[in-house]
């Protein structure tokens, strides 16, 4: 079952992969507001892309008012990541509130990230995986502590 953009299948939920063909097959964004519009689709999924911040930190730092728009062969990698990771992403699964919970976490010097593991059983098998990913970039007045 498809609800606002993501595939409800069984007790998983992935993204769909109709609406993200379709932004995808868009040119590469040449102004800031287009690569506005670019971070915002894909961050609507950033539960399903692990290390989102890390992935997309200087197309977001692009998008600031004092930097001159210029796509860099950095930036190029980041965008191309970003779109692979769309494509890519996992379907996780629903947490089964009466089975543990394993929270992985992480802090470089600029973000936090974070991931949600808990061991289900699928086919009668236990398999062990995210159930989903959290991550944000540290701001200015954080990175001082």
């Amino acid at each position: 079952m498809k609800a606002l953009g993501h595939v409800v299948s069984g007790l998983s939920l992935g993204i769909d992969k109709n609406t993200v063909a379709a932004v995808l097959l868009k040119p590469m964004p040449l102004t800031k507001k287009e690569m506005q519009s670019f971070l915002g689709f894909a961050g609507y999924y950033r539960q399903n892309i692990k290390d989102f911040a890390r992935i997309s930190k200087s197309l977001y730092n692009l998008c600031d008012q004092q930097t001159v728009y210029e796509m860099t062969e950095e930036r190029v990698k980041e965008y191309e990541e970003l779109k692979n990771s769309l494509t890519n992403a996992p379907f996780l699964p629903m947490p089964d509130w009466k089975l543990a919970f394993k929270l992985y976490i992480d802090a470089f010097g600029e973000g936090l990230g974070a991931a949600l593991h808990q061991t289900q059983m699928i086919n009668d098998k236990p398999v062990k995986g995210p159930i989903c990913f959290i991550s944000r970039q540290i701001k200015p007045t954080e990175a001082r502590y």
